[in-house]
């Protein structure tokens, strides 16, 4: 019998609710892109994101 598991699909975290589209030459996923490296590094960009999934977190939650 053939298994029907499908592989866990690696979300974005500079866009919430896109899936990783390995935009970063030689990038894996998120674990090793370093467009997502440069962003988590700069503590600014860092809080920003965190707003922005904060914010996409609550209009999901109010549909």
């Amino acid at each position: 019998m053939a298994s029907t598991s499908r592989r866990p699909v690696a979300q974005c975290p500079l866009r919430p609710g896109d899936p990783c589209s390995l935009c970063f030459p030689g990038a894996t996923g998120p674990q090793d892109c370093g467009l997502v490296y440069l962003a988590m590094d700069d503590p600014e960009l860092r809080a920003a994101l965190a707003e922005q999934r904060a914010a996409v977190r609550a209009a999901r939650a109010e549909h």
